[in-house]
């Protein structure tokens, strides 16, 4: 799984013009725990997290303070190729919460530790089910069957050449929970 499966897309970002008190409202009405903070190119340039709030503009002489003043910089970014194991350790060894996900320097989403463990709760019947619609609809029809085992789709049916192979697995690894694919069609190594 990779971090274009699971994060939330299109990320809400500030500028560091943004008063600290319009962050913690966005923070506040979203339920998120961190903003990434971009220029007027949309460029990632910052982090503003609830704990750069609480240090920087629970104090009452920085009411008039910005983002700017506050954020943690530079910030931390992955590409949307990042494993989930990857973006795990890294938010687990180095005690973040928020990771935002990057074209070179362009925001696509973040991840979240909630949006890590929303994917490890997703049970294997239910990834089972979705992988089965999808492989349903790509071949109008029930031509392979799918069974989940702790994150492993096993895909197995009709005979399919070199190419449909491929898409199968591509199908198959493009929803949430699943970790890694086979396919047992034909003359199966």
């Amino acid at each position: 799984m990779r971090a274009r499966d699971i994060m939330t897309s299109p990320a809400i970002t500030v500028t560091p013009e943004v008063p600290v008190r319009g962050a913690a409202a966005l923070l506040v009405s979203h339920g998120f725990t961190a903003l990434p903070v971009v220029d007027e190119d949309k460029r990632l340039v910052g982090i503003v997290t609830e704990a750069d709030l609480l240090r920087n503009g629970y104090v009452d002489e920085t009411r008039g303070s910005t983002v700017g003043d506050v954020m943690t910089t530079p910030a931390f970014a992955m590409d949307a190729e990042a494993t989930a194991e990857v973006l795990a350790r890294t938010m687990l060894d180095d005690r973040v919460r928020c990771v935002p996900i990057v074209d070179g320097s362009e925001v696509l989403g973040v991840v979240t530790r909630r949006d890590l463990v929303r994917a490890v709760a997703r049970t294997d019947t239910t990834v089972s089910a979705e992988v089965q619609r999808v492989l349903d609809l790509y071949g109008g029809g029930r031509k392979w069957t799918v069974v989940v085992e702790d994150g492993e789709a096993v895909i197995g049916g009709q005979n399919a050449d070199e190419e449909t192979e491929r898409v199968l697995n591509a199908l198959a690894g493009s929803v949430h929970g699943v970790l890694r694919v086979r396919v047992l069609t034909g003359g199966q190594r």
